[in-house]
């Protein structure tokens, strides 16, 4: 694996995500070796010099790096820190990324980091443009990528001015590598499933991702997005793609990022009554809060990928905060079978139809639940379920965090994990209806599963969490 050198020019580098995850990121992949050689540009508009930036680092390392033994390695990573400072504009730091990559013989990849709000970025990119340090470069950005499609064209517009699609990553931390490559794996993989991924043997599908968390610092900026704009778009609708998506023609970032533009191109609008929003009780008493705020907190929807593979099959979508778990879970319904055969109170059909359930979450896990005959005289039939969990590797790369991987991902160029502009636009242009007339917003209690209506929303099915079986261990039962 050819290791180029990076440079990292972090904006916003004073900020709480820099400090929580992208420093003590950068830090873990200098260690592991994955990017051995890193140099890091940091820059803010507070008032720093290397010195205190270098603090800063260090305290940030060790308060979140945890004990796997990164700060080990801190006294040569510290060497690769420097900083511009914001006063100095555009020549400053052009001369700060000069000196940082001085002594470098090969052509190093630029990759600029807007930790930065929304509102800032375009001015980021402006500076970029004015230091010289466009070409050739990449640029990852955070959400929001808009808030609707007016706003995201003309974001889009605007960025085009000055970098080329292919060099902007928009991050989406939500959907791991590992969990993204094993849906495909599995779907693609494995003759005993891919010919069964369409309408004739799947009912409706299920993403299905509560939070337990409630707003913390972010209340004033979710007041102005609420969860369809925060989690949906950017996340939920992306994981969605993943499951809908044909075959790729090779398992490369463009080819995988056309699939799940087609999946996006197919989507009929999402209508109001197809919608469900909440909002936890409590929530207008957070600061920054209206104490009459209409933003919804949870939103549970119904959406159809109308296309030869999926038309009339139902995906329910469901994100909220402060509700009764944090779980991030794709089911995969099966259509029953008839049940002519069987007798009255058999029991088959009892429990819902045949899962396949993906857990996305930290630990990859799968579980599959079909209806078996239970043991003794007569039919009798019990649900039972298989579970496969898929046990971490002793290679470097497989223990990254999220923001880890797409640091890397995007220091080689790989975009599978990216939002793309075309993508983006399309998904604005299908929820038009949803934010032209949204439903109104009711109460759930916090702890929930949200508002009572989504019992209607997703009738005659119900919703797998919380599940009727928990995961089980597979240290004590061997998977």
């Amino acid at each position: 694996m050819a290791h180029y050198p990076t440079t990292v020019v972090l904006f916003g580098a004073t900020g709480d995500l820099a400090r929580r995850k992208l420093l003590p990121g950068m830090l873990h992949l200098f260690q592991t070796g994955l990017l051995p050689e890193l140099r890091v540009v940091g820059t803010s508009l507070d008032d720093h010099d290397r010195e205190s930036f270098v603090a800063l680092a260090r305290e940030a390392a060790v308060e979140f790096s945890g004990d796997d033994g990164d700060i080990d390695s801190w006294d040569e990573f510290a060497k690769l820190l420097h900083w511009a400072p914001g006063a100095d504009g555009p020549a400053g730091l052009r001369a700060a990324v000069e000196a940082a990559e001085s002594g470098w013989t090969q052509e190093a990849v630029r990759l600029h980091y807007l930790s930065v709000p929304p509102s800032a970025a375009l001015s980021v990119v402006h500076q970029l443009e004015q230091a010289d340090l466009v070409e050739g470069s990449r640029i990852v950005m955070e959400k929001p990528f808009g808030t609707d499609l007016a706003s995201a064209r003309e974001l889009n517009a605007a960025l085009h001015e000055v970098f080329a699609e292919e060099q902007i990553f928009r991050i989406d931390h939500f959907l791991g590598k590992e969990a993204a490559q094993n849906i495909l794996a599995f779907r693609f993989g494995n003759g005993l499933f891919e010919p069964i991924w369409h309408r004739h043997h799947i009912d409706h599908v299920q993403i299905d991702v509560p939070e337990d968390l409630g707003l913390e610092q972010r209340a004033s900026f979710y007041e102005s997005t609420g969860a369809y704009r925060d989690m949906v778009v950017t996340h939920l609708f992306q994981v969605m793609a993943f499951i809908a998506m044909e075959p790729p023609s090779a398992l490369e970032p463009e080819a995988i990022t056309e699939e799940k533009v087609k999946v996006f191109r197919s989507m009929l609008p999402i209508e109001p009554h197809d919608v469900v929003r909440g909002q936890y009780s409590g929530y207008q008493d957070v600061d920054g809060v209206a104490e009459d705020s209409g933003t919804e907190t949870f939103i549970a929807l119904k959406c159809y990928v109308d296309n030869w593979r999926w038309a009339g099959v139902p995906f329910f979508l469901r994100t909220g905060k402060r509700m009764a778990e944090g779980a991030r879970v794709v089911s995969i319904a099966f259509k029953e079978p008839p049940r002519s055969m069987f007798p009255a109170g058999s029991g088959l059909g009892d429990h819902g139809p045949d899962h396949l359930t993906f857990d996305l979450a930290d630990k990859a896990r799968m579980s599959l639940s079909f209806y078996g005959k239970r043991p003794g005289p007569g039919m009798k039939l019990d649900k039972l379920s298989m579970q496969f969990s898929m046990n971490d590797t002793g290679w470097a790369g497989s223990i990254l965090e999220a923001y880890e991987r797409l640091i890397y991902d995007a220091a080689r160029g790989d975009r599978t994990l990216f939002n793309s502009a075309t993508g983006i636009e399309r998904l604005w242009e299908v929820s038009a209806p949803l934010l032209d007339n949204p439903p109104i917003v009711r109460p759930y209690q916090p702890g929930s599963y949200g508002p009572n209506q989504i019992h209607q929303l997703i009738a005659p099915f119900t919703w797998r969490l919380p599940f009727e079986r928990t995961w089980r261990d597979p240290d004590t039962h061997g998977g």
